[in-house]
């Protein structure tokens, strides 16, 4: 049996994307996850690595070589190796897969002559453009490693259209785009009643706007209320931890809106199917946020939900083609809130069923047969 290993600079419980691309593999190769965390015997082997603590002075040291561009140095504080070294010494593969553009240098140093394929979540060079922070210490190491390791894999994919034609554009490898389509849940639309229940969930960072979702409340009658379900990351700056106490302050005294603890990916379509509407609207601050496909659009899809979303292009498209929600004309609130207050509830009902039938087709069954593809056609080369 073929021995593959995963690289993932992240937990696989809280990463459904790794989460399904584990799952499309297990069952026909050996193998290996090297991460921050995942579940134990689940059909691979868990090789768990620490996440680095950066200390005050290796912030201070990383970004001074940042700044001097020695990204090979800086690189080492960032993401030190030694511990991942100690577990592969003396194992064979016949694959790496590389979860972002931060698991390439150690795809490349770890396992010497081994084919590559290159999984980008993001488009790495721009992926925090709208932060000058991030511009000046990170753009220019981002587009380093794309640069040099790029043109080196045997493969590539990529989550969505824009992302794998900017890619092709800039480094001269196309990749194959494979959605973050969630597995296909067998379940019926909940009835609408005379509350619309709406949701969101997902990451809460301050580039996200999700602020912009509790002004369109405001616009909004009181048939509709509004749950927010959202994750902090432990390793958040103090502003992204703050941020979600911004949010509440924001929201105080509107008993339509109220915040949930955040649950397991594998537990999210199941819980949001009570719900009517998934709502996102996402301003395109960066190039990532302005052609995002993400993993909350096909959750809503497969909790047989009705969608409202901005006019991010990807997305629009699957909703208009579906016919599974509303578009707003422009990311502000009150265009968002235009739309959803011209539904009534014969429409949502429509929407949701129209969801029902989406999910028949969006989901992770044709990314399953396309990754083993894309993985049997490099090892057989």
């Amino acid at each position: 049996m073929k021995r593959i290993l995963v690289i993932v600079f992240s937990d696989i419980q809280h990463d459904a994307r790794v989460a399904r691309q584990i799952a499309f593999l297990k069952h026909e190769y050996q193998l290996s996850v090297l991460a921050f965390g995942g579940k134990e015997n689940d059909g691979y082997e868990l090789l768990k690595i620490r996440k680095p603590i950066l200390t005050l002075t290796k912030k201070i040291a990383s970004a001074f070589l940042l700044l001097a561009r020695f990204y090979k140095l800086a690189f080492s504080i960032l993401h030190p190796h030694q511990e991942a070294k100690q577990l592969l010494a003396n194992r064979q593969f016949d694959l790496v897969i590389a979860n972002d553009v931060e698991a390439l240098p150690w795809a490349f140093a770890l396992t010497k002559g081994v084919p590559v394929l290159f999984d980008a979540h993001e488009y790495a060079p721009r992926h925090f453009e709208d932060r000058l922070s991030w511009r000046i210490f990170f753009q220019g190491f981002n587009t380093l490693l794309c640069r040099k390791y790029i043109p080196k894999v045997a493969a590539m994919t990529t989550v969505g259209k824009g992302l794998a034609t900017e890619y092709e554009k800039n480094f001269g490898k196309k990749p194959t785009v494979i959605t973050n389509a969630n597995w296909y849940y067998d379940i019926e639309p909940s009835p609408v009643t005379e509350k619309i229940r709406m949701i969101h969930h997902g990451g809460s960072t301050p580039s996200r706007k999700l602020e912009l979702m509790i002004e369109m409340m405001k616009h909004l009658d009181e048939r509709f209320t509004l749950d927010l379900m959202l994750i902090v990351p432990p390793s958040s700056s103090s502003k992204t931890r703050g941020y979600i106490d911004i949010l509440k302050s924001l929201a105080a005294g509107d008993e339509r809106i109220r915040f949930l603890p955040a649950i397991k990916s594998s537990e999210i379509v199941p819980f949001i199917n009570q719900y009517d509407v998934g709502v996102f609207l996402l301003p395109p601050v960066n190039f990532n946020y302005a052609n995002t496909l993400p993993n909350k659009l096909f959750d809503f899809i497969q909790a047989r939900l009705a969608i409202a979303i901005g006019p991010t292009p990807e997305m629009a498209e699957i909703v208009n083609e579906y016919e599974i929600g509303v578009v707003a004309e422009n990311f502000s609130p009150h265009a968002l809130a235009k739309k959803l207050e011209a539904l009534n509830r014969q429409q949502i009902e429509t929407l949701k069923n129209n969801s029902k039938r989406a999910a028949e087709q969006l989901n992770a069954n044709q990314n399953n047969l396309l990754m083993k593809k894309i993985v049997g056609e490099v090892l057989r080369s």
